[in-house]
């Protein structure tokens, strides 16, 4: 259930992101609904490798360097699904930080309602 509930909010955040900022662009709910599904599992399948690969980079810049690959899933998914549009690695960086802030949000109000007793 809970896993339900953040594909349908993070998919809802891609269209609030959308709404807010003018280098994403996204044509439906559906859309961002399979965006969504997608930047995830990029994120679960792709960003660790990068992340390992990139470490010194990483090491060297602080941490910095998560945000250019966060941008890179975004850009990623973007590229490969139609309905999902971002216009350049500069929009994919914004666009990222945007969605990484409301997905934390998204994640702790779930916590928070979804919490073991």
């Amino acid at each position: 259930m809970k896993l339900l509930l953040k594909w349908l909010l993070s998919a809802a955040s891609l269209l609030f992101v959308a709404y807010v900022y003018s280098g994403v662009e996204v044509q439906s709910f559906t859309s961002a609904l399979i965006a969504a599904f997608v930047i995830g599992l990029f994120n679960v399948v792709l960003r660790p490798v990068l992340v390992v690969l990139t470490l010194p980079v990483t090491i060297v810049t602080v941490g910095l360097f998560l945000f250019v690959i966060n941008a890179l899933m975004f850009w990623a998914a973007a590229s490969v699904l139609d309905g999902f549009h971002v216009n350049g690695f500069g929009a994919a960086l914004l666009g990222s930080l945007i969605y990484s802030l409301l997905g934390v949000l998204i994640e702790s109000a779930l916590g928070g309602l979804f919490a073991k007793k």
